[in-house]
């Protein structure tokens, strides 16, 4: 292909233009990049300058307050001694030579020898050290070496020892005062008498360094009873401890050592110099690995050890720093793989494994949430459901520095029990008070409802949601006026005079109120033993209607009763004068004075006789149950004689008595004891009696057979025993054979009216006897009327 050579120029130019202007572009492109970056570092700039601003700002501030606090501190009259970090010293603030006469410098301040007596200054050591150990806070007086008197209080300040040391202004009573003889003043004796009151072990050694005193925690660290101690002081340290213990201390105050004992592991020992020996006493510790890592570590160690909960502490890397007895006892966890400081998952994954965590479905999940507690700004608690049926409340509390967690394992099963079934018990409570049909309510002191049921609400209308522990009696006035506006206030407002009454005279109170809505309300106060007031109220507007209606009914019975006994009566005695009349003319058709009857003609007045007689002791049985019941029945006694009352009564039985011609009589046999004592009674009421008994005899007796009537005399009593041979009495009616109208038919004869052994039973109970009834063997009846000979005469039976 042919090229012209005007295009060719032409191309040739614009290459070399190109190359040419490319410098140029480069450097703008780089000029551009140069004031971005310069533009993006300014602001970066300026964004840090505000920054660093603010935080001395903030650094000023601080300081400030700081400086503030710390002059407040050093315008007071005490010092505060800080440890606010183990390893190094603790800060002095106050002013020093104010409070402590002595010249000293903010160094020497816990040089408690060079200002305070030899007593004191063990004191306030002893009690530092148990409060840098277990945490245990004190405030107690102290003497001055030069006698000032002094106030020393240990506190704990968030999670920090804190010591303040005021000077006294008035005498107040110091323990322990003994006299100031100097530094190092403090014998054996006197030191012993403290020890004993120390919860560590203590000794006591005189000058050749012999033990001449122990107190009760060394002998419990030895495992030694009191019974086997015998006067006895074993060494606790072998003779290389005991050879760097004698070297400590040479130059007088006090001096700590960190002893491993073979037996009871890490000990912190701390020695004082005595005027005439040494003394010292031991904390025990963690492993000593553990101890390089934090000085405070047996302290804290041996305060949580204490402790009868489950306590573990975790670093802000969930390493386990820190463990009670309690821990590894509940949880069954090696001690030895606990010293190895594992951190707090490989320990959830080992109880998981043990079968010790609660039974989770989503495990892992689980364990997240858990250890989601570092980190945690304020206290955290959880409910942990055991395999072994134990309930844990895990308290999670943040850990002063490194952002660990202290983690507390309360056993709440028994509380959750105890609360389970005194739940029951108020539900119980509430079932059985709702249930019942009174409505109850109890009042405290304060007037304020303690205890009520849903019938209060119920009787009085009251708004059961508005009653609860608060309600006080005068919100109650104030419902029963809205509920009851007639007279609901004014009841109220008497009641509330006795509910709220105070005094130690008051009394219990029951009464009746009637409301203007027509219900009748029986209630009840009664006066607790706590001061409380107990009060009932029942409805009994229904049972005061049927009572009334009860009443009426009542009154109108007794008097259909009386008009009842009036008609008998009466009836009675017109029945007696036409029965008179016929018992009289049957005698005189009898006796032929009216002319010869034949014999069908005899039989027949013979009947029209006898039946006679018959209905005229009805009609006396009738009528002395009503003089009985109308209680004026009385008796005529008199000395009587036996036989002839017999005779009488077989006389009027034989006249009662018709046989049909085809049947043979009854044989009536009467037999009368001789010498039987002198009989006392009503002659009328025994013949009665004596005739009931034989005639209920006969009637019940077949033809021919015999009834007897036996007297006999037994102990100063009359017996009447009378005897047939018939169908006897069946067994479910010797029970009811003496109550009235209690008659019955025997082999197809008559029934009879029910009357005769009622009033036997009557008329002996009044003679001061008794009656008896008995089935023979193999047939028959036996009845035993017992009466005594002399007697005092009764009253009409009731």
């Amino acid at each position: 292909m042919l090229t012209s050579p005007v295009f060719a120029q032409a191309n040739e130019l614009t290459n070399s233009q190109l190359l040419a202007t490319t410098p140029y572009a480069i450097a703008v492109g780089a000029v551009l990049f140069g004031t971005a970056t310069t533009f993006l570092a300014l602001m970066q700039r300026q964004k840090s300058q505000r920054a660093t601003a603010s935080a001395k700002q903030q650094i000023m501030d601080l300081s400030a307050a700081l400086d503030e606090k710390e002059n407040i501190l050093n315008g007071m009259s005490e010092i505060t001694v800080i440890w606010r970090d183990p390893t190094s010293t603790p800060e002095v603030v106050g002013p020093v030579r104010q409070v402590i006469e002595n010249f000293i410098t903010n160094q020497m301040v816990l040089d408690f020898d060079s200002w305070l007596t030899a007593q004191s200054a063990i004191e306030v050591k002893f009690k530092l050290a148990d409060l840098l150990a277990q945490g245990t806070e004190f405030e107690f007086g102290a003497n001055g070496s030069s006698e000032q008197r002094y106030r020393v209080c240990g506190k704990l300040v968030a999670g920090s020892p804190v010591l303040r040391i005021a000077r006294r202004i008035a005498a107040e009573e110091v323990p322990y005062v003994l006299p100031s003889t100097g530094k190092h003043s403090l014998d054996i004796e006197t030191c012993a008498q403290l020890f004993d009151k120390l919860k560590h072990p203590s000794w006591v050694r005189d000058v050749r360094g012999k033990l001449v005193k122990v107190n009760q925690a060394y002998y419990e660290l030895l495992g030694i009873s009191e019974e086997n101690r015998n006067g006895d002081m074993p060494e606790l340290f072998d003779n290389a401890a005991l050879l760097r213990l004698r070297e400590i201390g040479a130059t007088g105050g006090s001096h700590s050592i960190t002893e491993q004992h073979e037996k009871f592991g890490t000990l912190d020992v701390t020695k004082f110099k005595l005027a005439n020996g040494t003394a010292g006493y031991a904390v025990q510790g963690l492993a000593s690995n553990e101890k390089k890592n934090d000085p405070r570590a047996s302290f804290l160690t041996a305060a949580i050890n204490e402790l009868h909960t489950p306590v573990a502490v975790f670093d802000g890397s969930a390493q386990l720093t820190h463990y009670n007895r309690s821990f590894a006892e509940f949880w069954e966890l090696d001690t030895k793989w606990l010293d190895t400081h594992p951190n707090e998952k490989a320990i959830l994954d080992r109880l998981r494994t043990q079968g010790h965590l609660p039974l989770e479905p989503d495990y892992k999940k689980w364990r997240s949430t858990h250890l989601s507690s570092y980190g945690l700004k304020k206290t955290r608690e959880d409910m942990w459901h055991l395999p072994s049926g134990q309930v844990l409340n895990v308290t999670a509390s943040p850990a002063p520095n490194a952002r660990g967690v202290i983690y507390v394992y309360h056993n709440v099963t028994e509380k959750l029990a105890l609360e389970s079934r005194y739940n029951a018990l108020i539900h119980v409570q509430d079932e059985t008070l709702n249930a019942l049909r009174e409505a109850v309510a109890v009042f405290g002191t304060d007037g304020r409802l303690k205890l009520h049921n849903t019938k209060l609400s119920s009787i009085w209308k009251l708004p059961l949601n508005e009653l609860s522990k608060k309600t006080h009696i005068s919100d109650i006035v104030e419902m029963s006026d809205r509920a009851l506006p007639e007279d609901g206030r004014d009841i109220w407002v008497d009641l509330k005079s006795f509910i709220i009454d105070i005094s130690p005279e008051r009394s219990n109170k029951t009464g009746r109120i009637a409301r203007a809505d027509g219900r009748l309300i029986d209630y009840a106060i009664v006066r607790l033993p706590d001061g409380q007031t107990l009060v009932t109220f029942v409805d009994v507007t229904e049972n005061a209607s049927y009572e009334r209606v009860l009443k009426e009914r009542n009154e109108a019975l007794e008097t259909a009763d009386k008009l009842k006994d009036a008609f008998v009566q009466n009836v009675s005695y017109e029945f007696r004068s036409p029965l008179t009349n016929i018992i009289g003319f049957s005698d005189l058709l009898t006796s032929g004075e009216a002319g010869a009857l034949n014999e069908k003609q005899m039989n027949y007045a013979n009947y029209i006789r006898s039946s006679s007689a018959t209905l005229g002791l009805l009609i006396d049985n009738i009528l002395d149950l009503t003089t009985i019941d109308a209680g004026i029945a009385e008796l005529h006694p008199e000395i009587l004689d036996v036989a002839e009352l017999v005779e009488k009564a077989k006389a009027g039985v034989v006249a009662t008595l018709q046989v049909a011609e085809s049947e043979t009589p009854i044989n009536l046999s009467i037999n009368v004891a001789n010498n039987l004592p002198a009989f006392v009674a009503d002659g009328a009421r025994i013949v009665q009696v004596l005739y009931n008994l034989l005639s209920n005899a006969v009637r019940y007796s077949e033809p021919g057979s015999k009834v007897a009537l036996d007297v006999i005399e037994r102990a100063g009593r009359i017996l009447f025993i009378v005897e047939d041979e018939g169908e006897g009495i069946p067994e479910d009616m010797i029970s009811s054979i003496f109550d009235r109208f209690e008659g019955r038919a025997v082999a197809g004869r008559q029934r009879g009216a029910g009357l005769g052994l009622s009033i036997v039973k009557t008329f002996a109970h009044m003679h001061g006897g008794t009656i008896s009834i008995e089935k023979r063997e193999p047939k028959g009846t036996r009845v035993i009327v017992n009466l005594p000979a002399e007697q005092i005469i009764q009253g009409a039976a009731e």
